[in-house]
């Protein structure tokens, strides 16, 4: 394993370090932000459209009536750069360049290195990709929000650990490049099952019975439904800590199960030279 920094206070220095790099790193492209950010707005008029088509009434469906389901849109649209839906193939390429050698020999162990930079990458969009969307909802589409401090916090706390998850699952997919020449495959299933599962492409609450669930015992609606219900109030009081247990439970397997492939798959890294 990696060797372990001098200190405790020196091993939370290395990763503050780590997230500071994983913003700046996206800071320095303002301008594809900028374009990204007039995407994302787009597509949240588009989606909200189509929601409301859905809604013939004021009848609820699913569990959301239509304000909450136009706020789930707005939602949506902050939060898909933050946790990235879409998937990352930065890990996997850097195993299949050789570059990974230099990332197990460092000092700080490469799942939590990859985390610390992942949640500077997180803050980042959460601030200029996330925020800015959800003003535009709240200014033309009249979207619907927590009313006391506590489910502001409880939504905030939500966020942070969907990033975690999405992170680390992320993580975990990615070494499967340790073992196949091209990851592609998995990476494609993996962010079908996250965009459709995780409520991305709509809430959960629309699925069937069956699919609903499915989706309920994967990690997949901790990355977005999760936080989504939390903001709207569908889910609430005791409810709100469950939800969020629920997240923090998927997100230690997650941390566990990619600590032990990754183990694994250090077994099959030859440097030259010993």
């Amino acid at each position: 394993m990696s060797a372990p920094t001098d200190s405790p206070a020196a091993h939370l220095r290395a990763h503050a370090v780590l997230a500071r790099y994983g913003y700046r790193r996206y800071a320095v492209y303002a301008k594809a932000s900028l374009v990204g950010l007039g995407t994302t707005v787009l597509f949240g008029v588009i989606r909200t459209a189509i929601m409301r088509g859905v809604y013939a009434g004021p009848q609820r469906i699913g569990g959301y009536h239509v304000a909450q389901a136009v706020t789930y849109v707005w939602l949506v649209q902050g939060l898909m750069t933050v946790v990235r839906v879409y998937g990352d193939s930065e890990l996997a390429t850097r195993v299949r360049t050789g570059q990974i050698v230099a990332d197990l020999v460092r000092p700080v162990h490469l799942q939590s290195a990859y985390l610390a930079a992942d949640l500077g990458r997180a803050w980042y969009h959460l601030l200029y990709r996330g925020v800015p969307p959800m003003l535009v909802g709240w200014a033309f589409f009249g979207l619907t929000g927590p009313a006391d401090p506590l489910t502001w916090l409880a939504f905030l706390t939500s966020v942070g650990l969907a990033v975690v998850v999405s992170t680390l699952f992320r993580f975990l997919y990615s070494l499967s490049s340790f073992w196949l020449l091209d990851y592609r495959g998995v990476a494609l299933i993996a962010v079908i099952l996250v965009n459709l599962l995780s409520g991305f492409v709509m809430p959960t609450g629309f699925f069937p019975g069956w699919l609903r669930t499915l989706a309920a015992v994967t990690p997949f609606p901790s990355i977005v439904q999760v936080p989504v219900d939390v903001f709207t109030g569908h889910v609430s009081g005791a409810g709100v800590a469950g939800a969020l247990a629920g997240q923090a439970a998927w997100a230690l397997f997650l941390l566990a199960a990619g600590r032990w492939l990754l183990a694994v798959a250090r077994r099959r890294v030859v440097v030259q030279g010993g």
